[in-house]
């Protein structure tokens, strides 16, 4: 067995003992969809490090620096700002102390609105484990070579389908890891994979900076548009990077339910300061490690054939073999970690959204916990079915963002901040954000395939955001004006001292 294998093998059986060690905590729904309300501040900085820094940044993100350079911070800077405004909504959310987000849009407008957000988050959210479990696909492929031969001979997968037994395995012990015990396994898991995350890539930078020749170097070896402000992309695909992204991040379902998970207020908003500086830096880190491998490996065709496996390449090929298999684990780790919390949060919304809401009102804890682990078993399978349709991890990370951004973030927001939005306004908001993007994103793919489309090609070139958040904070706008406002008991909650 091989060192990377080692390594990836003790990183399992330490998220395993971990997990496992969270079972007995598990009585109560509260135990199991908000850890009891019991986590302290330090603990929630890296459960939400964690769940916002997974295959997005560390695959989507990094495809997105091979190609672009630095400019490709800008789809992390989305998540800069975002955070500038969670903190004043950090300490407001668990003030208000549900269960989900759905809860939320039912508290402050209606039943509607709850149930048309836990359609949205379920099609965000197992679409971002989906490309989760691609990642982690991708980790494995590039650890045990001998794995597509296994696929195809063994298990008879067409060819250039092998990497889907990767995806298999990882969906596997993903939904298993996440069935086990819910947000306390999810948020302890989080601060061993984080400390082990950043540590290693901090220990990769000057690494691979010796190896490129320096900043001179590296300057050498790409063309310059790769450190500049915005590089080759126009500030319309800078937008397009931001906006998704920033707009995520305001409205992120997993944030929210990290927050009430808090033990207090205090330790919801000191949290979101610890979250700011360690997403300033590991962001910014992830991007230098994919800019210096594009130039040590970049003309390497099997490389440039897939640009977002450039961190884990660049891992096993540019670092010390030690450093190297440690940070291929934390890529892994990184990937377990955010699927746990991406296929853990919808299973929580069907939970208490759906079922203990419309199907059994008086269902015991005990009902609740075993419907909540069936139902992680069966929306991890439907986001592996989903894995299976798209190729590039940065196209369905910007999807996903883009559906949860145009349907779920305006109507949150506007609890926190708006005493006029009313809930006829919340559910047209929801419904068209939700329509908008999937139409736009079925139609580019329609057109990508030399088919027949309603919408003008010319426009499909831009990215599902821009249409979708005009249309979902129009009607946001226009239709709180038409209609009566809401009475105080609806927006009180959200605004008492």
């Amino acid at each position: 067995m091989n060192l990377y294998a080692i390594v990836l093998a003790v990183i399992v059986a330490v998220l395993l003992v971990v997990s496992l060690s969270q079972i007995r905590k598990v009585k109560t729904k509260a135990d199991y969809l908000v850890a009891g309300r019991t986590l302290p501040w330090y603990v929630l900085v890296f459960t939400l490090l964690s769940s916002w820094i997974g295959s997005g940044s560390l695959f989507g993100g990094a495809e997105n620096a091979f190609r672009n350079g630095f400019p490709a911070l800008w789809q992390a800077a989305g998540g800069w700002v975002g955070l500038l405004v969670i903190l004043i909504v950090a300490p407001k959310a668990r003030k208000f102390a549900q269960f989900t987000v759905p809860d939320l849009l039912e508290t402050r407008y209606n039943t509607a609105a709850r149930v048309l957000g836990a359609i949205a988050i379920l099609f965000a959210f197992t679409a971002i484990t989906s490309y989760q479990f691609k990642g982690g696909g991708d980790v494995l492929h590039l650890i045990f070579p001998n794995l597509d031969a296994v696929a195809r001979d063994q298990f008879h997968f067409a060819a250039g389908h092998e990497h889907r037994l990767g995806m298999i395995i990882i969906a596997i012990f993903v939904i298993v890891f996440t069935a086990v015990a819910g947000m306390a396994s999810v948020a302890y898991l989080d601060v061993v994979i984080g400390l082990l995350a950043t540590v290693m890539c901090l220990m990769a930078i000057p690494i691979l900076s010796r190896e490129v020749g320096g900043w001179s170097g590296l300057h050498q070896k790409l063309p310059p548009e790769h450190f500049q402000f915005l590089g080759k992309l126009t500030f319309i695909q800078a937008m397009q990077y931001f906006m998704p992204v920033f707009l995520l991040m305001l409205g992120n379902q997993a944030m929210y339910q990290k927050f009430f998970s808090a033990r207090s207020e205090r330790d919801a908003k000191v949290a979101v300061f610890g979250w700011i500086a360690g997403t300033l830096v590991l962001e910014t880190v992830i991007v230098a490690i994919a800019v210096y491998g594009s130039a040590l490996y970049g003309n390497i065709p099997e490389v440039a054939q897939v640009p977002r496996e450039i961190i884990p390449y660049t891992a096993r090929h540019g670092l010390p073999a030690l450093i190297g298999a440690l940070l291929m684990g934390a890529v892994f780790a990184k990937v377990i970690s955010t699927a746990n919390n991406y296929l853990f949060s919808p299973s929580t919304n069907l939970v208490q959204d759906v079922y203990a809401r419309f199907i059994n009102k008086n269902a015991s804890d005990k009902s609740i916990l075993l419907v909540s682990r069936l139902v992680v078993v069966g929306l991890g399978i439907f986001a592996l079915l989903q894995g299976t349709l798209w190729e590039s991890i940065l196209a369905m990370a910007l999807y996903a963002y883009t559906v949860y951004s145009a349907a779920i973030t305006p109507a949150v927001m506007a609890a926190f901040f708006s005493k006029r939005v009313t809930s006829a306004a919340a559910v047209t908001s929801i419904a068209l954000g939700t329509v908008v993007t999937i139409v736009w994103n079925v139609e580019g793919l329609l057109l990508g395939a030399g088919k027949q489309t309603f919408i003008p090609p010319g426009w499909l070139k831009f990215d599902a955001i821009f249409p979708a958040l005009a249309v979902s904070l129009l009607s946001l706008i226009i239709v709180s004006l038409l209609t009566a406002p809401p009475r105080k008991e609806q927006w009180a909650p959200f605004f008492a001292e």
